[in-house]
Formats: structure tokens, C-alpha cells, sequence
């Protein structure tokens, strides 16, 4: 009886060690793949509860969640020569288990360099318009460039996002002043378009009060009502159009020439003459002109 009793305890031990290794518990976001002698057998195992050959199966879980990869920021020169520095984030998901496994030694790691070098070059390939406006396109392309590889490791990308795009700091005050020049070109535009349509407002304005004279004077009064408002200290008086019009025609006749004031200037006065020795003349009538002096003897 103690020899039988000891083999019914032994039994028990090894079935519990045999239950002990053959029962998984696989979660809803699991699949199991098991090896049976180093090599797959059957197709992976659902979630719940799992059994295997103990000291025979060996199973591994892969995680069928979709997973968040940030992808490093990489450094590049755009096509139009603009050095950057871009990041991003990839989503993915393993959607067979079995090739995840077996044809990739590290799905996560394989994605990760895939999707660094297919960063960089996207990079070399874009402008740097397209990374800062147009990235749904180059998101696009990022992730077919990352799923064609990855389709072989039974991986599925659900989606890439470029996260940011850092300048240096030279071409952040080029746009800037870009940008500045801009908004000061639209404020002309617009500024410009206003006088151009306030003044057609004002032509036919003018045109109409010039039909109607009644309709000017009535202008006038009630430009005078504005400038007297309240708490001014402005005096307006007002001034007859009439007149204006008066004065506006009297001015488009040409003016008499004014009478000069000043008295005429008396005639230039000749130079005097010399004074010339009256001539002698002999007693024959010739005439003779004087002796000139004679120097003094000594």
C-alpha cells in the first residue's frame, strides 16, 4: 500500500507538471505561434485558453494592436537646397502573426530603419513649400514607400504623419520677411482698390450735384452741420456757390495792363566838351595856331 501510494503521488506531481506546461492563456489582443520541434505548427492560436504538447510546443504571442513608432528626426537638404530637419510617427499593425515571426527577426526595429531612410528620401525628393503646406501628399508617399517592404514581414501600415519641420534660423527671418512684404503688398492692393472705387463714388457724385445746384448747396449745409458739432471750436462760414461761380469766370478773362508808377527817367546828360585856346591869326587873314611854351633858360 505505501509503494502504491507513493506512485499515485508521483503521478499527480508530473500530470501537474504536465498541465503546468502544456495550458496558455492567450489575450484578446494576442495571437500564439506555435513551433513543434523548431517549426510552426498549424495556424497561430486564437485568445482564450490553449493547450500544447508539453516539453514538445513552444508558443509565442505577437501583439496584433496597432503600433505608435515615432521615427527619429532626420536631417536632409530639400530640392531646392534648404537644409532641414524633419520627424515623424508611423501606425502600424501585425496582420499575420506567422510571417512576423518567421521572416523578420525584429518587425519593430525593421520598420523603424525602413521608415528613417524612406524619410530621408523624401526629403532630398520634395521643396520646402511642399514639406510646410503639402504634407498629405508627402505622407502619402512616405507610406508607400515604408509598406512595400513591409507587406513581406506580414506587416500592414496604417498610416505615417510628418510631426514638425525645423528650420534654421537664417530662413525663419527670410520668411518672415517674406511674409511681411506680402501682407504689405495685399494692404496697398486693397487700400488702392478703395480710392479707386471712392473715387468713381465721387465723379458720379459730382456729376449729379453738378445737374442740380440745389443738391451742392444742400452738400454744403450739411457739411457744415458735421464740422459744427458738439464740443468744436471750429467757425465755419459759409460762402455763397454763386459767387465762386462769378469770381471762377471773371478769373478766365484776360487782365488789362496795369499803368506803370514810376516816372520816366530823364535823358543821359552829354559829356563836357574841352576847352580849346581861341585860334590867332596873322594880318593876311591865315590862320595861326599858338606858339607852345619854351622851356625856362637856366
Amino acid at each position: 500500500m505505501g509503494a502504491l501510494l507513493a506512485l499515485i503521488i508521483v503521478a499527480l506531481i508530473l500530470g501537474l507538471i504536465g498541465y503546468g506546461a502544456s495550458a496558455r492563456i492567450v489575450r484578446q489582443f494576442e495571437r500564439g505561434v506555435v513551433f513543434r520541434f523548431g517549426k510552426v505548427h498549424g495556424p497561430p492560436r486564437e485568445p482564450g485558453f490553449v493547450w500544447i504538447a508539453p516539453f514538445v510546443d513552444q508558443m509565442r504571442k505577437v501583439n496584433v494592436q496597432i503600433v505608435t513608432l515615432p521615427i527619429p528626426a532626420q536631417d536632409g537638404i530639400t530640392r531646392d537646397n534648404v537644409t532641414v530637419r524633419v520627424d515623424a510617427v508611423v501606425y502600424f499593425r501585425v496582420h499575420d502573426p506567422v510571417e512576423a515571426v518567421v521572416e523578420v527577426q525584429d518587425y519593430e526595429f525593421a520598420v523603424s530603419q525602413v521608415a528613417q531612410t524612406s524619410l530621408r528620401s523624401i526629403i532630398g525628393k520634395s521643396e520646402l513649400d511642399d514639406l510646410l503646406s503639402n504634407r498629405e501628399t508627402l505622407n502619402q508617399g512616405l507610406e508607400l514607400m515604408i509598406d512595400s517592404p513591409a507587406v513581406g514581414w506580414g506587416i500592414e501600415i496604417d498610416r505615417v504623419e510628418i510631426k514638425d519641420v525645423a528650420l534654421p534660423e537664417t530662413m525663419k527671418r527670410s520668411m518672415s520677411r517674406q511674409a511681411e512684404a506680402e501682407r504689405e503688398r495685399r494692404s496697398r492692393i486693397i487700400t488702392a482698390d478703395g480710392e479707386l472705387q471712392a473715387s468713381h463714388k465721387l465723379a458720379a457724385a459730382a456729376s449729379t450735384m453738378s445737374e442740380t445746384p440745389a443738391a451742392l448747396q444742400l452738400r454744403l449745409l450739411q457739411t457744415i452741420v458735421e464740422v459744427a458739432a458738439e464740443k468744436n471750436s471750429t467757425v465755419v462760414l459759409p460762402f455763397p456757390v454763386e459767387l465762386l461761380r462769378f469770381l471762377e469766370h471773371a478769373s478766365e478773362k484776360p487782365a488789362a495792363p496795369a499803368a506803370s508808377a514810376t516816372p520816366p527817367a530823364p535823358p543821359p546828360t552829354p559829356p563836357p566838351t574841352p576847352e580849346v585856346e581861341p585860334a590867332t591869326s596873322d594880318v593876311n587873314g591865315v590862320r595861326q595856331l599858338p606858339a607852345p611854351p619854351q622851356p625856362p633858360r637856366p
